[in-house]
């Protein structure tokens, strides 16, 4: 019935018309307690085997949603319903700002992927805080905050840019993202250099801890575009300044080996691809990432996953969490309850007792 939907009407829609759409039935549904409560029923059930025990946390799944589809925190509670075990908000800046020019998200539908060229449009990070301190106590939902530089702000001030958002927002994070490897804002992928990259985490590191009485689990996002010995030395710099993870991957602002008409991809232009081209490359960070920190860092798995079998995949490779976005679009509501059941079946029929004890477990063996 999704796929029916999807092209009958969101296909004819501006995909970011459509993503509007969407979000709204779901914020509204989300909003009616009863029909919450039934859609939570169907959509998430909670299997307890794949209660997940990562960065400190307890959650009820392995399964998230990335950074991009909730950027100013105002879904949190229907995103869950849906049966995300966690939200990934943001990415949030610490000044409000619009974004690129329309239009800047495009389907590629031959290739189940999309490219954006979004440019971090967003409140700011004070709006953002207020809505995430205006949240009632008793909400249970795992939010993760993601951060990233304003486009206005020179590439020399960085640092301070991204502590002002830390400051504001340190407090409602129940994990922190650093965001450095958007191809949408000019010169943030030089910051994942890592003589400017270390002074920058240091700085967001002291801030949560300044700001906050428990320990915040801090995160770097990078990009699949790094060469090898780049990958290599950011793992080696998570290391060194004891972060509690890295999420592997953001977009890529390559264009290989895709289906859809190459002019077609010409005319839309620049952008991050995202979706299911990302797959092979995604895997092979964080294979490199797991290989190179020796499973002694949080690796967060992220691009191209569209199944329950990619999910089992990059958690064999050594991913403790998984994240999805683009295949959201293209698999609708129901995605997150197929992702858990495949999951629940996987580790029924595997020698693992836990999800834990399956991590990494392609490469001890």
């Amino acid at each position: 019935m999704y796929k029916l939907f999807f092209n009958l009407v969101f296909k004819r829609l501006d995909p970011e018309k459509a993503h509007h759409m969407a979000f709204f039935w779901i914020r509204l549904a989300s909003s009616i307690p009863g029909l919450r409560n039934l859609v939570a029923a169907v959509l998430a059930p909670r299997d307890p085997a794949l209660r997940t025990r990562a960065l400190g946390l307890d959650l009820p799944g392995p399964f998230g949603l990335a950074a991009g589809f909730d950027k100013n925190a105002v879904g949190i509670d229907g995103l869950t319903m849906l049966g995300f075990d966690y939200v990934e908000i943001g990415t949030v800046t610490a000044q409000a700002q619009p974004g690129n020019p329309t239009p800047r998200l495009f389907r590629l539908i031959e290739d189940r992927a999309l490219i954006n060229r979004m440019g971090f449009n967003n409140e700011g990070s004070a709006a953002v805080a207020a809505r995430l301190a205006a949240r009632p106590k008793s909400a249970k939902a795992v939010v993760g905050v993601n951060i990233g530089k304003t486009k206005v702000v020179p590439e020399a001030e960085a640092v301070g840019d991204y502590v002002t958002s830390t400051e504001r927002l340190a407090r409602h994070a129940d994990y922190f993202v650093v965001n450095v490897s958007s191809p949408n804002t000019p010169g943030l992928r030089n910051l994942q250099a890592v003589d400017q990259l270390r002074p920058l985490l240091s700085a967001v590191r002291e801030t949560l801890d300044a700001n906050t009485d428990a320990h915040v689990p801090l995160l770097v996002k990078i990009a699949p575009d790094l060469a090898d010995a780049d990958v290599d030395a950011v793992a080696d710099l998570a290391l060194e300044l004891s972060l509690d993870g890295i999420i592997a991957t953001n977009t890529t602002i390559g264009r290989g080996g895709l289906r859809t008409d190459a002019a077609k991809v010409e005319s839309i232009g620049a952008g991050g691809l995202s979706g299911a081209p990302l797959k092979a490359r995604a895997n092979e960070v964080l294979t490199r990432l797991h290989a190179r920190t020796e499973g002694r860092i949080t690796l967060v798995a992220v691009g191209g996953i569209e199944t329950a079998e990619d999910a089992w995949q990059r958690i064999l490779a050594g991913a403790s969490l998984v994240q999805g976005y683009s295949a959201f679009i293209y698999e609708g509501p129901f995605w997150c309850r197929r992702i858990h059941k495949g999951l629940s079946a996987r580790l029924a029929a595997s020698p693992y007792a836990t999800l834990g004890d399956a991590v990494g477990a392609a490469v001890r063996s």
